[in-house]
């Protein structure tokens, strides 16, 4: 795919403990998120991350915590791009943030499992903003479903940890 240049559109390939996949970038779209995240990404910042959190039939998340659920120092928060009309389909990347802050997202993104719309912009309200889509899975879904299908517990106040660590080992620039 390409962007409206004709430029083709930035790629990541995410290598899991589990295995890997590919997803493509929106950077005409969501320009903050996408910047963000490569800044991570060329900072080696998601090397030994954990899928922390796993909820079947709706999202795997990853890029705040290191093995033992220790949570990693980011960058400042972000501005919520969420307004780009990029649905949370199933497939796609998302930007993670504070349910009580629109402008909250640093590091950690989330892969939807299924067509979430209660996560897509609907207002300029607590409510209604949404969150950030900024890319697609575009190669390797059934390892993102592998991860979601795993057994989880409850760490601390943080529930729907997998039992067994499922470790982002490197993410690559194509």
């Amino acid at each position: 795919m390409t962007n409206e240049d004709d430029q083709p559109l930035p790629q990541v390939r995410l290598y899991t403990s589990v295995g890997e996949f590919l997803i493509e970038l929106y950077p005409d779209r969501a320009p903050v998120a996408v910047e963000n995240f490569l800044e991570y990404v060329k900072d080696d910042f998601y090397t030994d991350t954990l899928f922390h959190r796993v909820v079947d039939n709706f999202i795997v998340q990853c890029g705040g915590f290191e093995p033992g659920m220790i949570q990693k120092t980011t960058r400042a928060p972000i501005k919520n791009e969420s307004i780009d009309g990029l649905l949370n389909q199933r497939g796609t990347v998302a930007m993670a943030r504070l349910p009580t802050d629109p402008d909250s997202a640093t590091s950690q993104f989330f892969i939807n499992t299924r067509d979430n719309s209660i996560l897509d912009y609907s207002a300029d309200t607590p409510d209604g903003w949404g969150y950030c889509v900024f890319g697609r899975v575009i190669e390797g879904m059934e390892i993102v479903e592998r991860i979601e299908g795993v057994p989880t517990r409850t760490v601390g106040e943080h529930q729907d940890v997998p039992i067994k660590d499922i470790v982002l080992q490197r993410v690559a620039l194509i």
